[in-house]
């Protein structure tokens, strides 16, 4: 009796011990935002540094954006929106205007009021918090019946699967958006677990996995590919920043942050919220590109389909 009494302790302490070890997922309804294993939420912290690091670096800040910049905030104008839906939500006819032999075929869950993004991009952002699947759409915009689109990408957030070689999603690199982006109520929560997306003013021919996608016709070996992913430098002392920002640059430190498209150099992406505080992001401004360094994380896809 005493041994298994033993066993037993021993095996709620292996547990224990198990469950500190185990690494925080994002969440979302009732889904993990991936599987643990992700690369979006894979700890790139003890990564090796990428032997062209500086050269990227550099071009990344080349255009005159030298600084870390939040595109989000201001009371819920800025930023990405997404909305989350049950298993019951009915499925609509999605028509493709432009990428539509690289897009998910629909129909998909999206509601005729979903919120869309402002700006030219316009995406739109489901997640079926029931099932487990995300919706993303590009250039979206609602017709009467259903939605219209250039492009389109369903994900299963139980699966690590990449779209196929060479296609594009709802983002230049072929990438999901929402696990990306810096959400509200993660940061509230004291933690972000999973890299941020962002931008740069201009990209290479060549894409780095999980990216599946280039958005380029330049050959330049020292500007970035889309999947490139920075790391917040150890040695970069965030002991000053407070609120939002040092929950975000904590994140940057320790998951990063992926290139997903061609845009302002250095923007970070957020859910729009209006319960972001301005004045606590604006700390980000004075961070510069130089307080990053690229991470090794594979080889440069350089050839479509390849």
């Amino acid at each position: 009796m005493r041994r298994i009494l033993l066993i037993f302790v021993c095996s709620l302490f292996a547990a224990a011990a198990f469950a500190q070890d185990a690494p925080e997922v994002p969440a979302i309804g009732d889904c993990a935002v991936f599987p643990a294993d992700n690369p979006w939420n894979t700890d790139i912290s003890d990564y090796p540094v990428h032997p062209n690091s500086d050269a990227y670096i550099a071009a990344i800040s080349q255009y005159g954006d030298e600084y870390l910049h939040a595109d989000f905030g201001g009371d819920g104008e800025y930023g990405i929106p997404y909305v989350v839906v049950d298993a019951e939500q009915p499925l609509v006819p999605i028509t493709f205007t432009a990428y539509g032999d690289e897009s998910d075929p629909g129909p998909y869950p999206v509601p005729e009021d979903a919120p869309v993004e402002n700006g030219g991009d316009r995406h739109v952002l489901v997640v079926d918090g029931e099932n487990c699947m995300l919706y993303e759409l590009y250039a979206a915009e609602y017709n009467g019946e259903g939605w219209d689109a250039e492009s389109g990408a369903v994900f299963d957030l139980t699966s690590n699967d990449l779209r196929p070689a060479g296609w594009t999603s709802a983002d230049a690199a072929g990438l999901p958006i929402f696990p990306g982006l810096a959400r509200y109520d993660e940061v509230e929560a004291g933690a972000i677990h999973h890299a941020l997306r962002f931008t740069v003013e201009e990209s290479q021919m060549a894409y780095i996995l999980p990216a599946t996608h280039w958005a380029s016709d330049s050959d330049d070996p020292d500007l970035p590919p889309m999947g490139l992913r920075l790391r917040l430098k150890a040695d970069y002392d965030i002991s000053g920043y407070t609120g939002q920002a040092r929950v975000i640059l904590e994140a940057l430190k320790t998951y990063g942050m992926i290139v997903a498209d061609n845009g302002t150099s250095w923007f970070i992406s957020g859910a729009s919220d209006p319960r972001w505080d301005d004045d606590d992001l604006n700390q980000l401004k004075s961070v510069p590109g130089s307080a990053f360094e690229v991470v090794d994380t594979g080889e440069r896809v350089t050839e479509a389909g390849e």
